[in-house]
């Protein structure tokens, strides 16, 4: 296995076919569902196709840029991570991220986050990572705050917002 970056206790990597039905069960949980309803995948299949698409940005070195996470202890895949572009903004992205709930709770998810921009910058030259929550997310504001991200803004009538209740952001600067 080709590891793309590690942490202390993660290691990052290209997705793999063979991670199809364990993604597929990450994103089955119902938080997961309930945050991010359009980050859920009908079927292993689905979660399959996902993968290739995700495999070849990998491999292109382009944007979005997913990668699977693994817990170093265990080498078990435990979620999965994202960098995505900011339309119209040149070296900005936004940040994702999944932690399977048997791995929740742990600083996994903050460790990421932190890692993830010291790579954007080196990997995309970003210069501003965005993280988005859907309002009353407070775990996942809880992680990027604990990243060193900092409330910039509330936004209404994005079309990712699943409930029209907004979405609070949060931004860093990798620099």
């Amino acid at each position: 296995m080709v590891y793309v970056f590690e942490t202390e206790r993660l290691k990052l990597r290209r997705l793999e076919p063979e991670d199809a039905e364990n993604l597929y069960r990450i994103h089955l949980d119902e938080d997961v569902k309930h945050w991010f309803p359009n980050e859920s995948y009908a079927d292993v299949e689905e979660a399959r196709e996902a993968i290739a698409f995700f495999a070849g940005c990998v491999d292109r070195k382009e944007l979005p840029y997913v990668l699977a996470v693994e817990e170093k202890a265990t080498g078990e895949l435990i979620g999965d991570t994202g960098l995505s572009e900011v339309e119209g903004k040149p070296g900005e992205a936004e940040i994702g991220y999944v932690i399977r709930r048997a791995n929740r709770g742990r600083g996994y998810a903050a460790e990421l986050a932190r890692a993830m921009g010291a790579f954007a910058h080196t990997a995309f030259q970003i210069k501003v990572m965005y993280g988005r929550v859907v309002k009353g997310n407070a775990a996942s504001a809880r992680v990027l705050e604990k990243a060193g991200y900092r409330f910039a803004a509330e936004e209404h009538g994005a079309e990712d917002d699943p409930y029209g209740s907004g979405m609070l952001v949060y931004v860093k600067e990798t620099v």
